[in-house]
Order: C-alpha cells, then structure tokens, then sequence
C-alpha cells in the first residue's frame, strides 16, 4: 500500500506515520511538508491513500485537492486540519475530499477514517453529518462562510498579519491580484480593514 502523508509538521507527520504503521505495517509512506512536495511526489506512481493537511505553506489543502482530482488522482484523500470541521468539512468535500478529520481526534479516529474511506465510503463525522441532515446550506452563513477558497486562503494569511506583498509572493500570485482579494474580502465580510479580519478569524478559531 502506497500512501502520502502531507503536513507541514514534521512532528504531526512523524505521529501519523506511528499511528498508520500499527494498522498497516507493510505500508509504503511518503511525507511531504507543503503543496510543492505534493505535486512533485504524486507523479509517476499509484496511490492507494493521502492524508492532506488542510493549511500548508503556498497553495492550502483544498486548492492542492482540487488540482489532484483535476489531474486524475483517484485515490481516497482525507484532509485533515486543526480548524473545526464546520469549518472546512463542507468546502473540501464539495472539492472532492473522501472525509475531512480534526487533528485533536486523529490519534482516536484517523484508522477508522482510513478504513472508511479504503473501502470507498465517505468519512464524517457524526456532528457534522447531523449538521448536513438539518439542512446546512439553509442556516445563514456567517461571513467567513461567503468567501471562495482562494478568498478564504487571502483572509486568513491576512488575518495572520501577512502584507499584501508577502501573500503574493506566498501563493504566488501578483500584488494587483491579492489586493483585489482582499478588496473582495473585505466587501463580503463587511468589516473595514485588517485588524478586524484579525479579530474575527481568532473569534471564530480560524488561524492556527
């Protein structure tokens, strides 16, 4: 069994493998610390499981996921993330996740998950699939909620305290291109400048 394991901790990784290898000791896995490394490793061999932090370095979780389904990669993805699931479960199951995990529930719940997920089932958990049956989309979204992924990905580097110039030069995108992100953020949240993106997102547990 061929699996990829990326996380831009290596102490996460290292947890993660101990984990996997009790349950598949034969298993072949490959670590990656951030979305490059995923593109560079995903070619040229067959895997049969990915774990996918939701939050690297560069282009996040849910962009590399749809950039892999876009090129074919068939495998059964888990994303994994500190954020809560409401959070993210949703956006990366829309992008193509197999189940989305919070990382304070791995250590318990990452073999069940991986089970599920092999046999071709979606992974979920029980919380989040009540949420999913009351009608999720029909709740009035909360700011955050009304962004893109990519718009998502701009709030909370901007959030994080990051200039215009050094998110662009992060995801590799030009000054002119993040600035009309944040124009874009800052309309649909309806909040005035940096500071309150900051002070939203650490309300709302969205910076790690």
């Amino acid at each position: 069994m061929n699996i990829l394991i990326a996380d831009d901790h290596a102490i996460v990784r290292k947890g993660l493998i101990e984990i996997l290898k009790e349950e598949y000791s034969s298993a072949n896995i490959t670590e990656a610390n951030d979305s490059s490394e995923v593109q560079e490793k995903i070619k040229g061999k067959v895997w049969d499981f990915i774990l996918l932090d939701v939050s690297m370095p560069g282009r996040n979780g849910v962009e590399v996921l749809k950039q892999l389904r876009a090129d074919g990669i068939k495998a059964p993805i888990l994303m994994l993330s500190m954020h809560p699931e409401e959070q993210y479960a949703v956006r990366a199951l829309k992008a193509g996740a197999s189940g989305f995990l919070n990382k304070n529930s791995a250590t318990e719940e990452l073999v069940n998950a991986v089970r599920k997920v092999l046999s071709g089932k979606k992974y979920i958990t029980s919380s989040l699939a009540e949420q999913l049956a009351e009608g999720i989309g029909n709740i009035e979204k909360l700011p955050h909620q009304l962004l893109s992924d990519r718009e998502m990905q701009v709030f909370q580097l901007l959030a994080a305290g990051k200039t215009v110039s050094e998110i662009a030069d992060e995801i590799s995108l030009s000054v002119n291109t993040i600035s009309t992100y944040r124009a874009r953020v800052l309309e649909k949240t309806r909040f005035s400048n940096n500071a309150d993106l900051t002070r939203y997102a650490l309300d709302n547990g969205l910076l790690e």
